[in-house]
């Protein structure tokens, strides 16, 4: 009977891999592979997403598709994929709400892991959380990622840059650390006491404003589908194009 290791997935992993350093590709990894690697725990995750930025994409796609690989835009704004069979593996260029495209930021906050015997970049702390706070729709959501993460990395996290990412989005932010405080009552001293009372006084602000004129949805930057709804049929405004709900990570 085949280990886990040896299992037809990870094999073809290490395959994509191996190209990918052979060729010299500038990539990292992320998702529930880099979860992994920073916490130590084994979060189960059915593929693995590739990080590139989106002027290297053509390229690396093109390269595993004149190696016999089918490949796939799956969507010109954020992700493409490389099949063998059944399997699959995303190369993810932003998020499917187009705010988080990946840049040589990322590259340059990055750090290392060994997958499949390869050693590779994975994102910072800080950026894998940027990746997954909008990963939250009726199938997938993504919180407990960001609990764990900053329970057993919160040393690492860059706040002041996480809160500069999410300027626009503090009240995403706001939402993942009251969840985390609530999960870990007895944690919550790991998220710091100057960005809580930064948050709460945005929200203590946000309290005195006129509400907003323009009737918005922002629930499809969470999920396109689950709040079609709103934009179809209640009258508010579209913030998201397209279909497709799919999140990296």
């Amino acid at each position: 009977m085949k280990s886990k290791s040896e299992s037809p997935a990870h094999a073809f992993y290490a395959e994509v891999l191996k190209i990918l350093k052979d060729a010299k590709f500038t990539f990292m990894v992320a998702g529930g592979f880099a979860v992994n690697a920073y916490t130590g725990l084994r979060r189960p995750t059915k593929d693995i997403d590739i990080f590139v930025k989106a002027g290297d994409y053509p390229k690396i796609l093109n390269r595993f598709t004149s190696l016999g690989f089918k490949t796939q835009v799956h969507d010109e704004r954020w992700i493409a994929k490389i099949f063998k069979g059944k399997l699959y593996v995303d190369l993810i260029f932003g998020s499917s709400n187009l705010i988080a495209p990946v840049t040589d930021d990322w590259f340059k906050d990055s750090h290392t892991a060994k997958f499949f015997s390869y050693e590779v970049k994975i994102p910072s702390v800080t950026d894998l959380i940027w990746s997954k706070v909008f990963i939250q729709n009726r199938e997938r959501y993504d919180g407990a990622d960001v609990a764990h993460l900053i329970l057993i990395k919160h040393q690492e996290i860059n706040w002041e840059r996480l809160l500069c990412a999410m300027e626009q989005y503090w009240e995403v932010l706001l939402i993942h650390l009251l969840n985390f405080r609530f999960i870990y009552p007895s944690e919550r001293e790991k998220i710091p006491s100057w960005l809580m009372r930064e948050l709460l006084s945005r929200l203590q602000h946000q309290f005195e404003l006129p509400t907003p004129r323009m009737k918005v949805c922002r629930g499809r930057m969470f999920s396109v589908a689950d709040y079609m709804v709103d934009v179809t049929d209640l009258g508010f405004a579209d913030v998201v194009g397209g279909e497709n709900e799919r999140r990296a990570g």
